[in-house]
Parts: C-alpha cells; sequence; structure tokens
C-alpha cells in the first residue's frame, strides 16, 4: 500500500526551484516534501538536506533511513509528481513480509507443512495484528525508558487471552476468549503456542520481551501442574490471569544457577509442622522486582522442594543492572525467616527437582521458539538493508561476500526452525510425563544449537551493517539490540554446555548395553 499524501500534483521541474535559503523541497519515490520549516529539527543536521534540494533523494534517503521515518513525518508531504506511482511498499498492521526467508516457510504461499491448520493460521494472523497494534508501541516504549510493562496492557492482554494462552495447552483455556474467537482453548496445542512466542518477540525488545510476565511463563507452570490445594491454585491462578498479581520463578542464586542442586535457600519446618521458616537469596530473577509471588527452589531436610512464597514480611527485592533494559524487572529477592504454610509445597517435598526439572521443559522450549524468531527478524532486516545500502558504487547485496554472509543467516533460521518444527509435534503427541521423560535431551540440545547460531547471525548481521549494528536507535536498533541481549538465551534456562551435556547423558540412558 502506498504512503497517503495530499492529493496535489507537481512536476520535477516545479520541485527543482525550492532549493533556495528560503524554501527546501526533495522527492523520495515520488512524493513530494517540503522540508523548509523542518531543517533546524532534522537530527542530521540542515546540511545534509540541502545537499538534496530540489532533486530526487530516494536512493539517498535510503541509504540512510528505514521506511517507517518517512511514516513518521508524513506531514511534511505535499504531493506527488504529477503521472508517476509510489513503487515502495508501505507496510500496514497485520502485513506478513514480502522479504524472501522473512517469514517460516508455512507462511510463503509457495510451500506447504503438515503441522498447521486453518487454527493455526487464524491464530497467527490474530496475533501479528494484535502485536503490531498493541505490543509493539508498548514495548519500544518500556525498552527505552525501562519502565515496567504498565498495567494497561497487563490487562489487555487478560482480556484478550494472551496471558492465558502465554501457559500453554491445558484445561486453563477452556472457555477463554481468546483474541475474540481466533481459536478455541479446547483446540489450542503446541503450535499455537509456537506462534504465540514467536508472534510475541517481533518488536525486538529484548528485555522488555523478559519484562512482559515472563516470570509467568516460566512460574504458573508450576502451580498449574503441581499445586495440590484446589483453593489455592485456583485464587493464585484467577490473580494472575486477571494481572493482578504478578509471579516469578526464584530458582537462580549466587551460588546455583545451572547447578540446581547447589541451592542454599533452606526451608525448615516449625515444629508444630505446620510452616516452613525460609532464609536465603535468589538472584537474576525476572520480574522479580515486582512480582507478587515466587515460585522458590528451596533446600529442605533431605533434598530440594519448591514452596510459594507470597511477598509479604521478611521478602524483599531490590533491582539487578544487566546489560538489557531494566523493564525486564530482573530482581535479587532475599528471604529473612519468612513464614510460609505447608500447604504452599508444590509437588512432594524432598522431590522438587522433578518440578524443577519438568518444568524447564517449556520454558527452554519457548525459549528457543523466540531465539529462532528473532533470528530471522534480524536476517530479514539484513537482506532489507543490503538491497538498499550503496558501498563503493554498489548495493551490498551486488558483493559475494555478503551474499555468503546472508546465505549462512538463512539456513541457520531455516535448519532451526524445522528441528523447533519436529520437536513441537512431538510435543503435541506426548503427555506432560512422557515430555518430562523423553524430551528433555532434545529441546536441550536445540536450546544449545539455537543461541550458538545467534551468535554467528548476530556476528554476521553486525558485520553487514556496520556502526549502525552497534547504534541502539535508527537503522540497525534490531541489530544492535539482538547482539547486545542475545547472550541472555544463552544462559538463562540453563547455559548450552550444561544443555549439551544434559542432551547427550540423557540419550546414553536409552544406549544398548550390548556391543555394538
Amino acid at each position: 500500500m502506498p504512503l497517503k499524501v495530499p492529493n496535489k500534483t507537481f512536476t520535477r521541474a516545479e520541485v527543482a526551484k525550492h532549493n533556495t535559503e528560503d524554501s527546501v523541497w526533495f522527492i523520495v519515490d515520488t512524493v513530494v516534501y517540503d522540508v523548509t520549516d523542518f531543517l533546524d529539527a532534522h537530527p542530521g543536521g540542515e546540511a545534509v538536506l540541502r545537499q538534496v534540494a530540489g532533486q530526487d533523494a530516494t536512493t539517498a534517503f535510503y541509504n540512510l533511513h528505514r521506511h517507517e521515518v518517512l511514516i513518521k513525518y508524513a506531514d511534511l508531504a505535499i504531493g506527488t509528481i504529477e503521472g508517476e506511482k509510489q513503487s515502495i511498499i508501505t507496510p500496514q498492521p497485520g502485513d506478513l513480509s514480502p522479504v524472501p526467508y522473512g517469514e517460516p516457510l508455512w507462511l510463503t504461499p509457495a510451500f506447504k507443512s503438515p503441522y498447521y491448520n486453518d487454527s493455526h493460521r487464524r491464530l497467527q494472523k490474530a496475533m501479528r495484528l494484535w502485536t503490531d497494534l498493541y505490543l509493539t508501541p508498548e514495548a519500544q516504549e518500556k525498552e527505552r525508558t525501562g519502565e515496567h510493562v504498565s498495567q494497561e496492557f497487563i490487562e489487555r492482554m487478560s482480556r484478550d487471552g494472551v496471558l492465558h494462552m502465554r501457559m500453554g495447552p491445558g484445561p486453563h483455556l477452556h472457555g477463554v476468549k481468546l483474541l475474540d474467537g481466533a481459536v478455541d482453548g479446547k483446540e489450542f496445542d503446541y503450535f499455537h503456542d509456537m506462534i504465540l512466542a514467536q508472534e510475541m518477540v517481533r518488536p525486538a525488545c529484548r528485555g522488555f520481551q523478559d519484562g512482559n510476565m515472563a516470570g509467568m511463563a516460566i512460574g504458573l507452570t508450576c502451580i498449574l501442574n503441581f499445586c495440590k490445594d484446589p483453593v489455592m491454585k485456583k485464587k493464585v491462578c484467577d490473580e494472575v490471569f486477571s494481572g493482578k498479581k504478578k509471579i516469578s520463578l526464584a530458582i537462580t542464586e549466587a551460588f546455583a544457577g545451572s547447578d540446581v542442586a547447589g541451592i542454599r535457600t533452606t526451608a525448615k519446618k516449625t515444629p508444630d509442622g505446620k510452616h516452613y521458616i525460609v532464609n536465603g537469596t535468589k538472584k537474576w530473577i525476572t520480574n522479580g522486582v515486582f512480582s507478587d509471588y515466587f515460585v522458590t527452589g528451596v533446600a529442605t531436610d533431605k533434598g530440594l522442594s519448591v514452596l510459594l512464597i507470597p511477598r509479604g514480611e521478611g521478602v524483599d527485592s531490590k533491582p539487578i543492572k544487566t546489560s538489557y533494559s531494566p523493564a525486564a524487572g530482573t530482581g535479587f529477592i532475599t528471604f529473612d525467616n519468612v513464614k510460609v504454610p505447608v500447604e504452599n509445597l508444590l509437588g512432594e517435598e524432598n522431590k522438587g527437582i522433578y518440578v524443577i526439572l519438568s518444568n524447564f521443559n517449556h520454558e527452554r522450549w519457548t525459549m528457543a521458539c523466540a531465539t529462532i524468531r528473532t533470528m530471522r527478524l534480524v536476517t530479514e532486516e539484513s537482506l532489507k538493508w543490503a538491497h538498499q545500502r550503496l558501498v563503493f558504487s554498489k548495493r551490498l547485496i551486488d558483493q559475494p561476500v555478503i551474499r555468503q554472509k546472508l546465505a549462512k543467516m538463512i539456513a541457520l533460521c531455516e535448519s532451526h526452525q524445522s528441528w523447533l518444527e519436529t520437536i513441537t509435534y512431538q510435543m503435541c503427541n506426548m503427555s506432560y510425563a512422557d515430555q518430562a521423560k523423553h524430551l528433555g535431551g532434545p529441546i536441550g540440545l536445540l536450546k544449545m544449537s539455537c543461541t550458538r547460531a545467534a551468535h554467528e547471525i548476530a556476528d554476521e548481521a553486525v558485520q553487514i551493517w556496520g556502526g549502525r549494528g552497534l547504534t541502539q536507535t535508527g537503522m540497525g536498533r534490531v541489530i544492535e539490540n539482538f547482539n547486545r541481549t542475545y547472550k541472555f538465551d544463552a544462559i538463562l534456562g540453563g547455559a548450552e554446555e550444561v544443555l549439551g551435556d544434559l542432551g547427550v547423558r540423557q540419550a546414553m540412558k536409552f544406549m544398548p548395553k550390548a556391543v555394538l
């Protein structure tokens, strides 16, 4: 769709006359712009605009700017060139990308997939529009300012069923209206879950991505699957799904990251056996700064256990500065003689390791969904940039070395999306217990591999983009954000080395005992 501009037309000769001290016009894709009163406000300075006064500045503009700049400053447009039509595509909310490999193959018209049906396509279409209209503005603003996700936006996610869908398939979706009926909660499967996860990372705001209730996505699952008290389960789920309360998963400590067994936070029963007294600290807890509940890994008398601890007396939190936006709400949590009812035990006492490990599968799989989709976004941005950037009088795409980098990036995106879909199909055809038994290793290997691929893609993208790939604003924003933050996915949810070892060790369990 072309840009909406005034109906007035001009000849190129008329535009050429506006090259004076008092009048500066130029042309971009047949649209005429009067920037006379914008000269002082132009972020790049007045001289840059005067250099193209009276001329067709299309090539010069796209060598420096993204098309969205024209949308932002559409009020400077005064008409079009007589007898000519715009050729640049202006994306509309909800549109699919026309860039080759800009979308997964199943969304590319020429390709078919056995995994997706009409309900998946309806959800993707609805979620793309919802993301463009509501999520992207919120994400970009909060990523920039470092403020936490707004309560207004959380309530929108609740009303539209987005909070519910982020927990994956299950009875919690039954009877909930999901994006105005885009999908029935009873037919929601892990491919719907994957679509949701992949659409929601498209704003490319990694800090806000975690700040946007990621603590709920990885913490509430423990309540849904392991809370034995139906009254407490309903209360907590209702509070969180309504957006009234926030929840975090509090496992990691300064003493124990991937080494979950090294947890030092203790929970000791009172003499009457009715409460646990919890003491210790948790570090790098996503959403920990603003959470009301903490699903907490603790050391009990004979092993690990998991408790639901509400914020209250003895619970304190403070923010931790990391390399992504403070919008994530990353926190350091202290528990000082916190009294917790024994009814808040999730799963079995001293068998919390099973709660923690089974919970990891969906968390790691979701992170793989997000990383793989962001890799594609970076690749798409790089393809667009390579087609418009002129260097040594040639487009970047005309340089064989650039095409080789792009080929590598595309191959990594496609191979990991295919692997992700294979594992997702297994999840759709396994019980939760079977997933815990058979998919821990494969999901660990997938997450390890895709974060290694992210490393390669970030490196190649920065080389393609140059200085813009290191700049937080402007054309290279997506690349800079990814290059600065992709390591979060290589560490959170289990470090690459630990997950690789998990994958091999799980395979060893099924190795035949006979000599082969």
